[in-house]
């Protein structure tokens, strides 16, 4: 059973990928611009740029409705998701000052769709992507669905409560690293993963605007930037992948050298694999990797969660495997915990205003907090 589902698995991020190489941008895409406002911290700055919704309306009586993180002091933009449209409040939207809720009414410009809209009848899509209550499938997007049917909120926080213990700044953690980065030497990373880190559903990677790349992507322009030095990324992420494979592919991953590695499964793996198993494979591709490269560090990444109503992910050992990886932590081996993050993030959120496909891929705003996530480890904010 579990080889059955880690096969789905592998075919459905097949399915995204030959989505994303199937078909081009209508026209030549501009280029993004990177900021570093962009990846400072969501839980540090008192500004939140760029959050992602999706306007759920009512049928009844066509008013919809989204959610943001934090408790909204004063908005600041109501954009599409290519960032080229802006909304115009009270026309397209209204907000009550103090409140996290914003409400869209029905002649607004906005997109909006009905909870129906986000599913697609039973066995009428590629793969059975069954609801947990039986009731049809979660609608799946190969490439930029969801992000098309998204709308960004940029807002300053009224209240910034954020219950969850994040990443900080701390030198003992990767000393190696963090002294090349600050004497401005090179550094070479390299990325292992699955389809997330190959940059699914990022809209850079699904070839529309506003064409923002993937976290490593973005991290990588962090680094390079705040330090000015050159930093060199070895991607050898691959779709429908887990942990097993990734043992397998340490012989590649130390042919790059790398300073940093960056070990990112645990997706695929929740289709069955037990989070002691789970642990065991990632303590092995540490040591096999520190057989030939000793004085490699790493950041270990406890994924986003996936979509709670699908059936087919074991939701209850995110935190477990993130437990795993916490307890391999000591100097020169770092936790990214997006685990956590998402789970707070769900407690607040839908689903749907932060998923890129529907299932388990982040959208352009999370793949930025991953990137804000893994930055918070290398970069000292209080320095700037």
């Amino acid at each position: 059973m579990r080889r059955t589902l880690y096969a789905f698995l592998a075919s459905l991020a097949f399915f995204c990928a030959a989505g994303m190489l199937s078909s081009t941008a209508a026209d030549e895409p501009k280029p993004w611009k990177y900021a570093p406002d962009q990846l400072k911290p969501f839980w540090k700055s008192d500004v939140v740029h760029r959050e992602s919704v999706l306007f759920v309306r009512d049928k009844a009586t066509g008013v919809a409705s989204a959610s943001v993180l934090f408790p909204i002091e004063k908005i600041i933009s109501v954009e599409d998701s290519t960032g080229t449209i802006v909304y115009t409040a009270g026309d397209d939207f209204s907000h009550v000052p103090g409140s996290r809720e914003i409400s869209v009414p029905a002649n607004s410009r906005i997109v909006t769709k009905t909870a129906a809209d986000l599913r697609r009848p039973a066995n009428s899509q590629r793969h059975r992507l069954t609801h947990r209550d039986g009731n049809g499938e979660i609608l799946f997007g190969a490439k930029l669905e969801y992000h098309n049917m998204q709308t960004w909120i940029t807002y300053s926080k009224a209240k910034d409560d954020w219950p969850v213990a994040m990443p900080s700044f701390n030198p003992a953690a990767l000393p190696r690293t963090l002294d090349r980065l600050k004497k401005g030497e090179s550094i070479s990373i390299v990325l292992l993963g699955d389809s997330i880190s190959t940059g699914c559903n990022a809209s850079a990677w699904g070839g529309g605007a506003p064409f923002q790349p993937a976290y490593q992507d973005l991290l990588k322009q962090h680094l390079a930037t705040h330090y000015d030095t050159t930093v060199t990324l070895t991607n050898l992420s691959v779709g429908g992948t887990s942990t097993p494979w990734g043992v397998e592919q340490i012989p590649e991953v130390v042919k790059a050298k790398p300073d940093l590695i960056l070990l990112a499964f645990g997706m695929n793996d929740s289709a069955g694999r037990s989070p002691e198993e789970y642990g065991k494979n990632i303590s092995r591709m540490i040591s096999t990797a520190r057989e030939t490269i000793p004085n490699a560090e790493f950041i270990l990444i406890a994924p986003m969660l996936g979509n709670r109503d699908w059936t087919v992910l074991k939701h209850d050992v995110f935190p477990k495997y993130r437990d795993q990886l916490a307890s391999l932590c000591k100097p020169g081996i770092a936790l990214a915990d997006l685990t956590s993050v998402w789970h707070e993030f769900l407690e607040r959120k839908k689903d749907h205003d932060l998923t890129g496909n529907g299932v388990n891929h982040p959208n352009d705003f999370g793949h930025r907090v991953y990137a804000q996530v893994l930055s918070a480890l290398l970069v000292d904010e209080t320095q700037e």
